[in-house]
Formats: C-alpha cells, sequence, structure tokens
C-alpha cells in the first residue's frame, strides 16, 4: 500500500517581532517567503499541499496566487501556534497517513529537505514521527502519524506538537538537516541575516 504525506505550511501568524509588516510577505531573491516556501513543499512531490492562513489572509493568498495548493483559513490564528495545527488536520485527506507541518518562516528549508523527511516516514510505513533536527537538536519540519491526530486536535495555545511526541510512545525518527531545522526570521536582524528583504508594499 502506497504512503502519502500531507504537507501543511502554517503560514497565519502575527509577526509581531518584525513591527510593520508581515515577515512572510518579505522577499528572498524576489520572492514572497510564503511563496517560497510552497514552491519547495511543492516541488518536494511527496503529497498534496495545503497553507493555513490567518493574519493577513488576502495578501497571503495573493502572493502564493496560482500555485497547486489548497488554503485553509484558521480564523483562530490569534490563540497561537496550535489552532493552526488543529486547522490542517480537519483537511488532511484520508488516505494520507501523516502530515508533515512545515512553517512558512524557514527560509533555510529546501524542497530536498523535505522529501528526506517524508521519504523516512514512508519507509518506516507511517507508524513514526519524523522530525528534522539542527546538529542533533529537535527542530522542524516535522512528520506526525494519524495515530496522534485525535490527541493533537486537543492541543491549545501558542504551543507545538513536542510535549505531545515526547509523551508518546511512538517512535521517533531524527532527519540531520543542519542550520535549517532551526532558523527562522521572527525578527528584521534575522530576516536580514538570511538575505531577505522587508516587502516593498
Amino acid at each position: 500500500m502506497e504512503i502519502k504525506v500531507a504537507i501543511a505550511v502554517l503560514a497565519a501568524g502575527r509577526s509581531t517581532r518584525m513591527g510593520s509588516f508581515n515577515k512572510l510577505l518579505s522577499r528572498f531573491g524576489g520572492v514572497p517567503l510564503v511563496k517560497q516556501s510552497i514552491t519547495r513543499a511543492i516541488a518536494a512531490g511527496r503529497g498534496p499541499v495545503f497553507l493555513v492562513t490567518g493574519h493577513m489572509a488576502d495578501e497571503i493568498r495573493e502572493a502564493i496566487s496560482g500555485l497547486p495548493v489548497t488554503i485553509v483559513h484558521n480564523s483562530e490564528y490569534a490563540s497561537g501556534l496550535s489552532s493552526s495545527i488543529r486547522t490542517a488536520l480537519r483537511v488532511i485527506p484520508d488516505d494520507c497517513a501523516g502530515v508533515l507541518i512545515h512553517l512558512a518562516d524557514m527560509p533555510l528549508v529546501t524542497e530536498i529537505d523535505i522529501a528526506a523527511i517524508s521519504d523516512a516516514f514512508i519507509c518506516n510505513e507511517g507508524g513514526v514521527v519524523v522530525r528534522a533536527t539542527a546538529c542533533g537538536k529537535p527542530g522542524n519540519p516535522v512528520v506526525l502519524p494519524r495515530s496522534l491526530f485525535s490527541e493533537l486536535s486537543l492541543l491549545e495555545g501558542d504551543t507545538g506538537a513536542r510535549g505531545l511526541i515526547a509523551a508518546s510512545k511512538i517512535p521517533v525518527i531524527d532527519v540531520e538537516i543542519g542550520r535549517a531545522a532551526s532558523y527562522d526570521v521572527d525578527t528584521p536582524e534575522a530576516l536580514k541575516a538570511a538575505g531577505g528583504l522587508r516587502p516593498s508594499r
């Protein structure tokens, strides 16, 4: 039986530490960061891609216009990360054994990284958690098996799945992707260091 992995790119956050602009609309090589993240998820070719929107949803939708991605809106985005995970879970097709959660503000994660993490899940027949690591330290993206979906749907606040993963008895496979697994652009300084430019409007 073919093991399928859905990819959920989370792009609902408010970018509060950026000040006056949305970090996901900042540009890398002339391309909005959210578009770069979606394009790489699609290029990995491992399953259907979903985009979870929230803050500035119309602008985010415009930035990825024309790409083969399903957009789902998180109306509770202000409550934190867990609401975006719950939103993603509601649209994952039944024939997908798990979901790869990818944070849209991680510019160093490539399609090769996404494919490698997905393949580790597929090779273990969907019965494991797979997480990216940076020098051995857990980071993102992470693949969560369907067996955890019920518990994931109960998450609240601005927390991800790390605590749930630690408490579960499901085997965890680590895939080392280096600095990419821990580098996000939460501040103007981090954006500049990564080679990004603030949006022109």
